[in-house]
């Protein structure tokens, strides 16, 4: 099988004046440069208004060519931005690109979500429950079954113990989650709908004033469990602004605590296996994730969970 080429600076920039043909008056075209240390060589800023997007294998490229697909069916039913393609093609054979353009306003991680901006949040989680599954499937949107919360919880004990050892976190506070209230949190397979999958602060595109302006990375999303994205904006903004954010999108308790005890468990988890060697995603970004899924909520009576909510 031939190895799929690199993308160097070079091969960007060579692209990127065969897209761009307005007269910028440098013969060397917009300044290109990798959009973080770990996006090279997938993510590319061109100059100050575009992004450049590459796919580095097949599979890659058939999740792009859903992407775009899915941002047009998205784009109408959400009040915040959703990327928009200006190019797009294959940059090597069976390779795709997509030129973007660039979205005014900072990731979640930089800039705080304001109550406006939990509207905002609310308001995407309204749309993607409003979108029609048999669309996004027909699309290429993969269904996928929901997590069990029980085995998440025994995986969480054990690794909240090697936390407790590493003085990172009090395990005692996962004991708030029994084994009957994580049943009673199953999730219902009727309830699945068009889910973003990714709601971390990277992919929220949040202003000054704490408005959620966009939302990028879309092409992992899937048709399934609601409580994730609830889960990811647990950790993305805090338990308090996801669980309201979801409220005000009609999610009744039990899925507003299902999503916030499957954050609390995979902030856990991830710390931990970070701590073990294991992962890529920095520690302070795991910490911060700790801390946000364990902010308390008025919601919380997990052991007294009501199997009609």
């Amino acid at each position: 099988m031939t190895q799929a080429p690199t993308p160097t600076a070079d091969t960007v920039r060579r692209l990127v004046r065969s897209l761009l043909k307005e007269g910028t008056g440098d013969a060397a075209g917009p300044e290109i440069r990798p959009a973080s240390p770990g996006a090279d060589p997938t993510t590319w800023l061109v100059g100050s208004r575009h992004v450049l997007r590459l796919a580095l294998d097949r599979e890659a490229a058939v999740r792009q060519r859903r992407e775009l697909r899915l941002r047009e069916l998205v784009r109408p039913h959400v009040p915040v931005a959703v990327p928009t393609s200006v190019a797009h093609g294959e940059w090597a054979p069976g390779l795709t690109y997509t030129l973007d353009t660039r979205m005014p306003g900072a990731p979640g991680t930089e800039n705080k979500v304001s109550a406006i901006g939990e509207a905002d949040l609310s308001g995407l989680l309204t749309g993607l429950h409003e979108i029609p599954v048999r669309q996004a499937e027909t699309l290429g949107v993969p269904r996928t079954a929901p997590r069990s919360l029980e085995t998440l919880r025994r995986t969480a004990e054990e690794a909240a113990g090697r936390l407790a050892a590493a003085d990172e976190f009090d395990a005692e506070r996962l004991r708030q989650l029994t084994r009957p209230a994580a049943v009673q949190l199953g999730a219902q397979p009727s309830a699945a709908v068009l889910v973003h999958h990714a709601l971390t602060g990277d992919h929220l595109v949040v202003s000054a004033d704490g408005r959620v302006r966009g939302v990028l990375g879309w092409d992992g999303s899937v048709v399934g469990d609601p409580a994730e994205d609830i889960a990811g904006l647990a950790l993305a903004v805090g338990s308090p602004a996801a669980v309201r954010a979801a409220t005000l999108a009609g999610y009744g308790a039990r899925i507003c605590l299902r999503g916030l005890w499957l954050a609390r468990c995979d902030a856990i988890v991830r710390l931990a296996a970070r701590l073990d060697g294991r992962g890529t995603t920095p520690l302070p970004v795991l910490r911060s994730w700790l801390r946000n899924a364990w902010e308390a909520i008025l919601l919380e009576r997990v052991t007294d969970v009501d199997p009609e909510l």
